[in-house]
Parts: structure tokens; sequence; C-alpha cells
């Protein structure tokens, strides 16, 4: 692969314009900026009967700050409290939360408990109180609470130890994520405690005031590994009618107990094989000699081919369900990150890019045109912009004006400028010097035992003592 050109480098259209034609990479972008009264950012969106106030969602995070009790703490409300500063309209869930201890995808994750309700209660609250200190109207924002079980990827107890419960055995992923044994295997009879817990979560989540709750289906966890449990014996494994009765049963649940709570999904709307480091550092697709692979949720049977017909079907049947929004993503951090978070600097654990990062931004684009163009009665949020970068609210701009989405969504960037949104919307030049360069020190921090947050650009995190500890990390392995 050639050297990667570094996007913060392209600073005009035509150098932007030209390395995109260089990297076959299909990205729309707007020569100039709207103003916010007139831009298709600034213009609301109905979800349901509720009015979200302009095209800027926060995308839900993995948190690994919280109380080893799955209490919210300090932490974790700076970080809410920055999400209502964004001035963005819809947050999707904050972070995950699981819906018992078993699922939790690190021993610092939030619980949702009975007794935990007021602090679920006063972390919304600190979204609403950012927002309003923001100097924002709160009557058209839509905060959500997303809701996990973490299967193959469960360490609720150690960050060293991962205790998985899954659903079918997985040659690949297994190799680097061992099992047990096949008692560490989901019955059809614990699926449908877990349908109840999930259930109930959500109950708690609408006392708690969100406005809906995110039932995840993304990133390798329990949710989106229904969509590949193709091998699975029983009701919940085989046909796509038996891979969505989790979801089916989940939302039939919601609406008994908590009628009037929207229920949303994110999901990985396709998979590919594993990755793996090769010789170079240089991610690469591990072996499979087996025939079609089967394990790829949206993928053709070749290691790294796309078919979104059953995605297709799993939005149709979202709205069937009354589900009015759906969050995409793509593949895991955990096997193939190159894909889900398109970036130029991988975590400690990771690999090289195998592509330019903009190829990977622009698949994300052009999969949710796609998805938007064949159920366009859904309410579709996106994903991967950050690599992006100066360039992202021209993009942003394009992708909404041209429909492609509903909603861009942002994550680890908020991390370290969570008023992007507002900034955008004003027409105020970016402030460079706290844009995400995705080095992805958010993720190798927790990989490493330690809380997550921007420590290159975020003063709180980089003088921390967890900041001084991955300098260290990051210095002993070079």
């Amino acid at each position: 692969m050639n050297a990667i050109t570094r996007v913060n480098t392209l600073k005009t259209s035509e150098e932007f314009r030209a390395y995109l034609n260089k990297v076959e990479a299909i990205i729309p972008f707007d020569e100039e900026l709207s103003p916010g009264n007139i831009s298709p950012l600034g213009k609301a969106f109905l979800v349901g009967s509720k009015t979200v106030g302009n095209r800027f969602s926060i995308l839900p995070m993995e948190g690994w700050d919280a109380e080893t009790d799955g209490r919210p703490n300090d932490l974790v409300r700076r970080r809410w409290r920055r999400f209502g500063l964004s001035g963005a309209k819809l947050i999707w869930g904050g972070e995950a939360v699981a819906v018992r201890h078993d699922g939790r995808a690190n021993p610092n994750q939030l619980v949702m408990q009975q007794k935990y309700l007021s602090d679920f209660i006063s972390l919304r609250e600190e979204i609403i109180q950012g927002h309003i200190e923001a100097g924002q109207n709160t009557a058209d924002l839509l905060i959500g609470l997303q809701l996990t079980h973490s299967g193959r990827f469960a360490r609720p107890n150690d960050k060293k130890k991962i205790e998985p419960r899954i659903l079918y055995r997985h040659p690949i992923v297994e190799k680097r994520y061992p099992i047990e044994g096949d008692h560490q295997i989901f019955s059809d009879d614990e699926l449908s405690t877990l349908i109840d817990d999930f259930i109930t979560a959500a109950k708690l989540a609408h006392q708690a005031g969100f406005d809906f709750v995110d039932v995840k289906h993304c990133h390798g966890y329990l949710g989106h590994e229904f969509l590949s449990a193709v091998d699975r014996k029983g009701k919940f494994g085989g046909s796509f009618e038996n891979r969505t009765r989790f979801l089916r049963e989940v939302v039939a649940g919601i609406n008994a107990v908590a009628p009037g709570l929207l229920i949303g999904v994110r999901l990985s709307a396709f998979d590919t094989i594993p990755f793996k480091p090769g010789a170079d550092g240089i991610g690469e697709p591990e072996a499979w000699n087996n025939g079609p692979y089967p394990y790829a949720w949206g993928g053709d049977g070749s290691i790294q081919g796309i078919k979104l017909e059953e995605p297709i079907a799993f939005l149709k049947l979202c709205l069937q369900l009354g589900i009015p929004l759906v969050c995409t993503t793509f593949a895991s951090p955990y096997y193939n990150p190159h894909v889900q978070r398109p970036a130029l600097f991988p975590p400690s654990d990771g690999y090289l890019p195998p592509e330019d990062p903009l190829v990977g931004v622009a698949r994300h684009i052009a999969i949710n045109k796609a998805l938007k163009e064949a159920v366009p009665e859904m309410m579709i949020i996106g994903s991967g912009f950050s690599y992006l970068q100066d360039w992202l609210p021209k993009v942003a701009q394009a992708v909404v004006g041209q429909g492609m989405v509903d909603s861009v969504g942002l994550g680890r960037m908020v991390l370290s400028y969570p008023d992007m949104p507002l900034d955008i919307l004003a027409g105020k030049p970016l402030d460079r010097k706290r844009i995400c360069r995705t080095f992805s020190d958010c993720t190798t921090g927790p990989r490493n035992g330690l809380i997550s947050g921007c420590f290159p650009l975020d003063p709180f995190y980089k003088n921390s003592e967890a900041g001084k500890m991955l300098s260290l990390i990051k210095k002993a392995k070079g």
C-alpha cells in the first residue's frame, strides 16, 4: 500500500478532491458552508411525534470509568454534561449500559438497576444542564440510553479476564478470545431471561426520563451476534426470523411495560472476516478455506464482500416493530476496527490500516446511502466521520443535504471538542487545536486498564495520573 497522506494536510478543495480521486474514495462535500438557519445541518426532523432540532447526534461510546457497582461517578457525569454542551439535538445513549452484571464489557461499565434509578435520573440531567449552559432550548432535544449485553467480549469482574457468554462457536474469533467450553453458550431459556432483563432495564430508563432506548446490535456484542447465528440450533438461530426473535421479543416487552418509550437500534450494518496484523503490522484478513464464509452479517459469503439484503430486511422489520431510527456502524472494534472506525493510528493492540482511512469513510457514506434509498422512511444516523477532521463540516453538510443520512453521528470527536456542532452551525472556523486526529489513545488507555478520555487534547485527561501512565505505556511499547 502506498504511503497515506494525512487528511489534515489537505488544505484546499482542490487538494482534497485530487486525493480522494487518487485513493478512489467517493466522498461528497460542499464547497461552502451555509449558516445554521439555512444549512441542512440546522434543519429539524421528526422522530415519531418528537421534533429533533438539528442534524447532529452524539454517539454512544464505551465507558470505562463508572463505579465498580455500576453507578455513574464524577468522570461519567463530566462526560455526559459535555455531550449536552455540544448542542447536538440527538444524544444516542451517552454510553453503553449493561442490563445486568455479567453483560458488562469491563468492571467499570454502567449497569441499569432499580437501586441506581436516581443516579440515572441525575445523569440524564447532566445532559440537560449542559445543553442549557450552551444556550440551547431543550424542547427539541432527544436523549436515549443504550442497553447492552457484551456477550463474547464481556469482562464484568476483571479488565484482564474475559468471561464470555456466546450464541455459537466461532472458529476464528475464538483463536483470539478463547472459549472454555459449550457451557458458555446461552441456552434458549437463559436468553428468555436475558430478554426480561432488557425489558426491565428499558422500563427503568423510561422512569428515569429517557426519550428512547437503544437495543444494541453492533460491534460483535450479543445483539450483533444474534444476526450471524446461522449455525445455532433452536428458536434464536438459523433463519432470519429466528435470528431477529431477540429483537422482536424485547420490543414487544418494552411496548407492554413502557408505553410511549421510543426504541432505536445501533446496528453493525455489515461485517467481514476478522483481521490480524501482518508481518509488516498492516492488517490482513484471517485465512478461511472452508467454502463461503457464513459469519459475516451483511456479507456475500466472501471474506470481505458486502450484501445488504438482510440488513435492509432488518430495517424494514424495525419499521414494522415501530422502531423509527437506526444508528449505523460496521463490523467490530475487536476484530476488524479499520472497517468500524477509520483511523490512521491504531490502538496498541490493533494493526495499521490496510486501506486509506478515507476509503473507510467513503464506505460508511455509501452504505448509509444504500440503506436510506432502500428504506427511506427510516431515520438513519451515520457514523465514521471523525477521520475527516477539518473536512467534517463540509462533508456532513453534503451527506445530509443529499439525503444520504438524516443525522451525522459524532463520537470521539466530541471528547476533545464537545462544542464542535455549535461552532459548525454558527458558521465559526473550527478550533484546529481541539480537532481529534484519531490517535486512538481513547481506546489504548482502556485496553491497558486505564480510564477512557481524550488524552492528547483534553487537558483534564492529559494532565491526569492516567495520562502520565498512558505516556509511559506507549513509550514502553515503542
